[in-house]
């Protein structure tokens, strides 16, 4: 367990930088078996500040941020539900906690931060055994739904519902 206090507030505007670099972390310290290099390297890191710029400036998402000791540790977005398949009105596309902060309950404040108790989807990684007990325990059921993501060296990925 860490020493520091978590603390869950709105992202800023001027910190895309640090909230890939956590997104970064975090891809590299769950799925580095799973998908190559590329996902990590200094391009994928690159992307992901063009991708929270974009998202900081977007009013339709909500954004927060769990810190401790003043660095972020973890990272949540939640916004209408994208497709035409959805089945809720909102959807969690992004929830990553560094591993060191794992079982400190940055997840979950972050989770009710974005989106209290409300109905949503998620899509996550099948291959993810630790984030879909912990949707689970969110009260978040896999509905059947999947998808093989091409973009993400074929990644299965299952939509989960509550």
């Amino acid at each position: 367990m860490c020493p520091h206090p978590i603390r869950v507030r709105t992202a800023a505007l001027d910190e895309a930088a640090a909230l890939a670099v956590v997104q970064n972390t975090s891809w590299r310290q769950t799925y580095s078996s799973l998908l190559s290099e590329r996902f990590y390297d200094d391009e994928a890191l690159a992307a992901r500040v063009r991708m929270w710029e974009h998202s900081l400036g977007d009013d339709r998402l909500t954004i927060r941020v769990a810190e401790a000791a003043g660095a972020p540790v973890g990272v949540a977005l939640a916004g209408p539900a994208l497709g035409e398949d959805a089945v809720r009105e909102e959807q969690l596309f992004i929830l990553y906690v560094l591993a060191a902060w794992h079982g400190t309950g940055a997840g979950p404040a972050l989770l009710q931060a974005v989106l209290g108790d409300r109905p949503a989807q998620l899509w996550v990684a099948a291959e993810n055994p630790r984030a879909v007990r912990f949707y689970a325990r969110e009260g978040f059921r896999a509905d059947g739904a999947e998808l093989i993501d091409h973009d993400a060296d074929d990644l299965r990925e299952i939509r989960m519902i509550r």
